[in-house]
């Protein structure tokens, strides 16, 4: 019998810690901080944008985490229209080393080195695959629907060992207009993975776009999706990064929820389009 995504629900509404806000950029990286008012040895996670956005286009998001106490730094760079893949993955490392690294709060806010992680969605969801990949630090990946990149993540991601959690469509998903292949990256994931594909989703509806970006049809924020991948991060994150066995359940595969869907085996195959192989090249 399969798992359940447990209190998904709770998850997806405002955690009990206040939340604080800080500028990333006194460092010297253009971004933002978001924090609970007070924890030591907290979890921690980088967080990337998705292509020609900013990191304001995620603030309901960063926030919902850090209430739940997870600490996060999220780089505002690579925002315009030729980003480079590369360069943001190294951002997304810098500001992991921040996180970690510096004085939070009034010092009464501290994150755990060995509670590290990488989330990203669209273009941050690829770049997070990439920063990732030898990098002894980050202990998990989380891609919202990834986007491809260059170099590929989901070439990326044949070395990546670590656990992961990738969203993406269901099996009935229309990945016609879709900037990636989000189930091709989690059956390449050569560590454990989690596949989880929320109801009626997509790339565009994650990030809170205002009216202006919707109108010119930049984007198209879906307030319903947003919170139920706001809990299925705050539970994976949670279980895998802070060991909180309330959550162990979202490290399963098979994990039912209400409203998600989780691939595995040959579902996320024919999702993927393909079977594993072991090419050593691929398009993307």
């Amino acid at each position: 019998m399969s798992a359940k995504l447990k209190k998904l629900s709770d998850l997806s509404k405002r955690g009990p810690h206040r939340v604080l806000e800080g500028d990333l950029g006194y460092t010297g990286l253009p971004g933002k901080v978001y924090t609970p008012a007070e924890g030591k040895s907290l979890p921690g996670i980088a967080f990337g944008h998705d292509w020609m956005k900013k990191v304001d286009d995620y603030h309901g998001t960063l926030r919902h985490l850090a209430s739940w106490g997870i600490a996060v730094a999220a780089p505002d760079t690579e925002t315009g229209f030729r980003p480079d893949h590369q360069g943001f993955a190294a951002d997304l490392e810098t500001s992991l080393q921040i996180l970690a690294g510096v004085r939070l709060g009034n010092g009464n806010i501290s994150v755990a080195p060995s509670k590290l992680g990488i989330v990203g969605h669209g273009m941050g969801g690829g770049a997070a695959v990439l920063a990732a990949v030898d990098n002894e630090k980050v202990k998990t990946v989380a891609s919202v629907y990834p986007a491809n990149v260059a170099p590929s993540a989901v070439e990326a991601a044949r070395t990546l060992f670590i656990p992961g959690m990738v969203v993406g469509p269901g099996e009935d998903g229309d990945a016609l207009f879709d900037p990636g292949n989000p189930a091709k990256l989690a059956y390449n994931w050569a560590g454990d993975v989690v596949y989880r594909a929320p109801k009626k989703g997509d790339q565009q509806s994650f990030s809170e776009d205002g009216m202006i970006k919707r109108v010119l049809g930049l984007g198209k924020s879906d307030r319903d999706l947003q919170e139920t991948v706001r809990g299925l991060l705050v539970g994976y994150l949670l279980a895998v990064l802070d060991d909180d066995n309330t959550y162990a359940g979202y490290t399963d595969p098979d994990a039912a929820g209400s409203g998600v869907e989780s691939l595995s085996g040959e579902k996320l195959a024919k999702a993927a389009g393909l079977t594993r192989d072991n090419a050593g090249f691929s398009l993307f």
